[in-house]
């Protein structure tokens, strides 16, 4: 088994090339058969492989890996190499460009399988960047599958709670349906046709009759077997689909795609993820609770979001404040007094033009990113609630914006510049709430929501390989 650190190490020396080499010359200087150190040499070659892995800005970096290497073997290697926090968000994806289409890698994928099915001519790549919707579904099932898409059932016909929907995924004996209206794009025709699909454990069904479940009426749509459920990018210019929302059911032998469009983002993360968990079950919650095992033996606390609590301590004991009204206004109060920090967090900066530049070197600002460049990133970097960024605003170059994920929407807030007697404060509800800088601004933010619908949690990073 390849040891990750010594695996980066042999990266930085030479790669193992070079390893191979100074290998061979200590055998040589020990009297080893020449003819064995051909069987060895011969042997190495064909134990490690050399990929490109690209950043979402197109850059990429080669490296030399074992033949066996997983898509989280990769990406801790990358995670290492540069010096990232490893929060279990990075992800590896497979990007097929002549087709339009990516996938995310699942962490247990070996890497060399996915991309021996990719032909000589096409441009597929694979990516390495954030995608913190990855097993957010085991977090937060009921965001992922809506009522009104879902119906469970076991063996016996009864009903499941469904707050026990994600193991009726996981056990064998039991299965939920996924059903609901799709836009389906005919074979060889650019027309598409709304059919009412139905997803069961044995493969993705349409009713050739209304929503009619009968057997007779079900037509076999595509099994997963031998398939992978990949998302169309430009769906409405490549493919002519009614909406962007678009995803695909690609065999892994065959360039042929079975179109699929939904008709919001909602209904399109639903089915996807219900294949993702139909298709790899058990080894998909066995991906999602592999790094946390790890950290067990550690002494840090894992603290719940749902158990921090508004506290007064102004008193002479401290109290809990149980009425929302009151912890809003407390967190309001809370936010005017950062205000009061200002002189501090100038003078460590020494001038008060630092304050307007100090949010530069921050990974959650992106500088003069643009409304739609900011959706894509967010959008690429998983659709769940507090993803977010800061950027310089496009239309006001004195003013921010900050671009935030909620219910699976991405919405834009104005950060206005506030003058106070000759001094400068940033703020996102006309004044209210000021702060020094924008990192005042994230941190409150952050644990505060405030005017937001929702608080920061994951900015969009990007790195450079």
């Amino acid at each position: 088994e390849i040891c990750l650190p010594w695996v980066c190490e042999c990266e930085q020396k030479g790669g193992w090339s070079h390893w191979i080499v100074s290998s061979l010359f200590s055998l040589k200087v020990n009297g080893f058969p020449t003819c064995c150190m051909v069987e060895i040499v011969v042997n190495v070659m064909f134990l490690f492989q050399v990929i490109k892995v690209y950043n979402e800005d197109n850059t990429s970096k080669a490296v030399e890996v074992p033949t066996d290497v997983t898509a989280r073997d990769i990406c801790q290697l990358f995670v290492l190499k540069n010096h990232c926090i490893d929060d279990h968000s990075w992800t590896l994806f497979e990007h097929l460009s002549h087709l339009g289409i990516e996938r995310t890698i699942e962490d247990h994928e070996s890497v060399m399988e996915v991309s021996s099915g990719w032909g000589m001519d096409s441009d597929s790549r694979l990516y390495f960047r954030k995608n913190y919707a990855k097993y957010e579904f085991f977090k937060r099932p009921l965001d992922f599958f809506p009522d009104h898409m879902v119906s469970i059932s076991t063996e016996t016909n009864g009903l499941v709670d469904h707050s026990e929907l994600i193991q009726t995924f996981l056990k064998s004996s039991t299965c939920p349906e996924i059903h609901g209206y799709l836009h389906a794009k005919e074979q060889s025709k650019k027309s598409w046709k709304k059919f009412y699909f139905v997803l069961r454990r044995s493969g993705l069904y349409y009713s050739n009759k209304g929503t009619s479940k009968e057997p007779r009426h079900l037509q076999l749509f595509a099994d997963f077997s031998d398939s992978h459920v990949y998302t169309v990018l430009s769906a409405k210019k490549l493919h002519g689909a009614p909406t962007e929302f678009g995803f695909c059911v690609k065999c892994s032998s065959a360039r042929d795609l079975k179109l699929l469009c939904a008709d919001d983002e909602q209904t399109r993360t639903c089915w996807i993820t219900a294949m993702r968990l139909l298709k790899f079950g058990m080894q998909l919650y066995q991906n999602f609770v592999q790094p946390y095992q790890k950290q067990k033996a550690s002494p840090m606390r894992s603290i719940s979001e749902n158990s921090l609590v508004a506290m007064d301590f102004s008193g002479q004991k401290t109290r809990v404040i149980e009425n929302p009204s009151e912890a809003l206004s407390v967190a309001v109060e809370e936010g005017l007094s950062w205000r009061r920090k200002s002189c501090h967090r100038l003078s460590g900066h020494g001038s008060p033009s630092a304050a307007q530049t100090i949010h530069l070197a921050q990974p959650w600002f992106h500088g003069k990113l643009s409304r739609e460049e900011a959706q894509r990133l967010i959008i690429q970097q998983g659709l769940i609630d507090g993803v977010f960024l800061l950027r310089d605003s496009q239309s006001n170059p004195k003013t921010f914006v900050l671009s935030l994920c909620h219910m699976q929407k991405i919405k834009h807030f104005q950060i206005l510049p506030v003058d106070d007697e000759g001094e400068l404060f940033y703020s996102l509800d006309d004044g209210h709430t000021r702060f020094a800088d924008l990192i005042q601004l994230v941190e409150f933010y952050q644990l505060n929501r405030g005017v937001l619908p929702c608080k920061l949690k994951h900015h969009c990073a990007q790195i450079t390989l």
